[in-house]
C-alpha cells in the first residue's frame, strides 16, 4: 500500500495539488460532448503534456484523467466495458509523469460522481454505486496509483458508496464534495454535515480494519469565494489535525460566446491560495478553468507563507468575489451538468 500523500502531510504543512483536467483538454482540442477518459488511449501523449505541465508549475499531486470514467458514466459513450482499460491507462499516464519527475509527486486517482440519483429517490442502491466505484478502483491500484481521490459528490448515498468502494484496495482514499447551492450541496448537506458523514464512514473503514479517510475538503462550485467559505465550514465541523483539501474554481463561471469561461487570473488564485491557508486548508489546488499558470502563481504565493487568522466573509468577498452567486446557464438552461461533466474540471 502507498503511503507517499500521509509521508508527505507528515513531513510539511501543505501540499500543493494540480489545476483542471477537463477545461483544459477542452482548450487542448477535446470537444463538448465527447469523454474526456477516452483520450487516455486515444489521445495519452496530451494527458501525459497536461500531467507534465502541473509537475512543472509545482504540483506535488496529480490527479487523473479517471473522473468520469465509471461504468454509468462510459454508458453515455457506449464504453461502459472499458472501465477497468481507462482507469488504468489514465493512472498509467500519471504514473508516468510522477515518475519523471526529479521530486516525489502524488498520483490521486479521481473518482467523480456516477451522474445518476440513488435510492430512496432515485432507482441506483448503495450496493450498485459501490461496485462501480470498486471495479474503478481496483483498475487504479493496478496502474499504480498512491491514493483514491473521490470528488465533486453532492449526496450522502452517493459519497457512502464511493468510499467503501474504494476501499476495497487498501490505498488510502480522500473525499471532496461541492457545496454550489447556497452553501450546501446539491443535495443538502453542509459542510458541517458533509464532515459528520465522512467521520461516520472513517470509522467504519477503521472498524472493518482499514485505513480511515485521510482527508476531506470542497472542490469545484461557483468559484474561489465560496470555496474558501466551504473550507472554513469544514474546518469548524472537523475534528482538531483534520487534513482540508480545497480545490476551487479559477473565478466565477460565466457562459460567453457558446462555452463557459473563468474569470480568474494567476493574481486572484493567488490570493485564493493563501485563503485557503488562512481557512486550514493543508492540501491547495485548482478545479475548472485553473491552468498550470495559475497554479504556479499558487505555488509562489505559498513559498514562504505563514498563515493568518481565519479570513470574515466580508474579507473572502472583497479578495475573491462573492461567496453567493447565481448559477451559470447554458443555452438550454443545465447550469450543473456541464460543471460536473467538465471537471471534470
Amino acid at each position: 500500500m502507498s503511503d507517499l500523500l500521509a509521508q508527505l502531510l507528515a513531513e510539511r504543512d501543505y501540499l500543493m495539488a494540480d489545476g483542471a483536467i477537463g477545461t483544459n483538454l477542452f482548450l487542448m482540442g477535446l470537444e463538448t460532448g465527447d469523454a474526456p477518459e477516452l483520450w487516455n488511449t486515444d489521445q495519452p501523449e496530451k494527458i501525459r503534456s497536461l500531467h507534465d505541465s502541473f509537475v512543472a508549475a509545482g504540483s506535488d499531486l496529480l490527479t487523473t484523467n479517471t473522473f468520469g470514467a465509471n461504468s454509468y458514466r462510459l454508458k453515455l459513450h457506449n464504453a461502459q466495458n472499458r472501465a477497468h482499460e481507462l482507469n488504468f491507462e489514465g493512472v498509467r499516464i500519471a504514473r508516468e509523469a510522477a515518475d519523471a519527475a526529479d521530486r516525489p509527486v502524488i498520483v490521486a486517482a479521481s473518482m467523480g460522481p456516477t451522474g445518476e440519483i440513488f435510492e430512496p429517490v432515485g432507482v441506483v442502491s448503495i450496493e450498485e454505486g459501490e461496485a462501480a466505484f470498486a471495479e474503478q478502483a481496483i483498475a487504479q491500484a493496478e496502474a499504480g496509483a498512491d491514493v483514491h481521490w473521490i470528488e465533486t459528490i453532492s449526496g450522502q448515498e452517493e459519497l457512502t458508496a464511493a468510499i467503501r468502494g474504494a476501499s476495497v484496495t487498501g490505498l488510502p482514499v480522500v473525499s471532496t464534495m461541492t457545496f454550489d447551492t447556497v452553501g450546501r450541496t446539491m443535495m443538502g448537506l453542509s459542510p458541517e454535515d458533509a464532515v459528520a458523514l465522512k467521520n461516520t464512514l472513517s470509522d467504519e473503514l477503521i472498524a472493518a480494519g482499514k485505513t480511515g479517510v485521510l482527508a476531506f475538503g470542497a472542490n469545484c462550485g461557483i468559484g474561489p469565494g465560496t470555496l474558501i467559505d466551504s473550507v472554513l465550514g469544514i474546518s469548524r465541523g472537523g475534528a482538531d489535525g483534520e487534513v482540508i483539501i480545497a480545490k476551487g474554481n479559477c473565478g466565477i463561471p460565466a457562459y460567453e460566446d457558446g462555452a463557459i469561461v473563468y474569470s480568474g487570473t494567476p493574481e486572484i488564485m493567488a490570493d485564493y491560495a493563501r485563503m485557503a491557508r488562512d481557512a486550514g486548508a493543508r492540501i491547495v489546488g485548482g478545479c475548472c478553468g485553473t491552468t498550470a499558470v495559475h497554479v504556479r502563481a499558487m505555488v509562489d504565493a505559498l513559498e514562504g507563507y505563514t498563515p493568518k487568522e481565519k479570513p470574515s466573509k466580508d474579507a473572502i468577498e472583497a479578495a475573491l468575489g462573492p461567496i453567493a452567486a447565481p448559477p451559470v446557464l447554458s443555452e438550454d438552461r443545465q447550469p450543473r451538468e456541464s460543471r460536473r461533466r467538465r471537471r471534470a474540471s
